[in-house]
């Protein structure tokens, strides 16, 4: 797998593909007959943004194939808000293609983020998802625990309070 797929760091040069990626991942996730699907230029415009700010506060590291292509993207952020205080990171942003998942790329690109969370001194993250959402057996299955809402009610939050044991079940090369 090593030598078919590589994780580095995004760079400015890879806005276009990653507006790409980003797209298509997020209507093979969310399905985009429920409307609301964002377009190509709308994600160009944030990933520049994002690029344009390179103030420390995110980073993004993207899973390449063989042939140089993007496949896969984890964007990671610092966190702070009183609803969720235990938690210093969050997991902005995961996908790859569905045709290259099940094939330990999430987990690797989990790893990559909680490695560079630890890095930064940051313990904790979470991660604000679909409560519907079949990515949710993966989190759980590597570690996150459901975050409920006063209310008693699950949203789609999933938080690693201990990204050291999170880190114990991926692999960062």
């Amino acid at each position: 797998m090593s030598a078919t797929f590589t994780i580095r760091e995004a760079r400015v040069g890879d806005v276009a593909a990653l507006a790409r990626l980003h797209v298509r991942t997020f209507n093979e996730t969310h399905s985009p007959e429920r409307g609301g699907a964002p377009t190509l230029e709308l994600r160009e415009q944030q990933w520049g943004q994002a690029f344009a700010k390179q103030d420390g506060t995110w980073f993004c590291y993207v899973v390449v194939d063989k042939v140089g292509d993007l496949v896969g993207f984890a964007k990671g952020m610092r966190y702070s808000h009183r609803d969720q205080p235990d938690f210093e990171g969050l997991l902005d942003k995961i996908y790859v293609l569905r045709k290259f998942q099940r094939q330990g790329l999430g987990r690797r690109l989990l790893g990559y983020v909680a490695w560079r969370f630890l890095k930064d001194g940051i313990e904790s993250m979470l991660l604000f998802g679909d409560a519907r959402s079949p990515s949710n057996r993966f989190y759980e299955l590597m570690g996150a625990q459901k975050l409920f809402a006063a209310s008693g009610e699950f949203h789609g939050g999933y938080g690693w309070r201990n990204l050291r044991s999170l880190l114990s079940k991926c692999r960062v090369e």
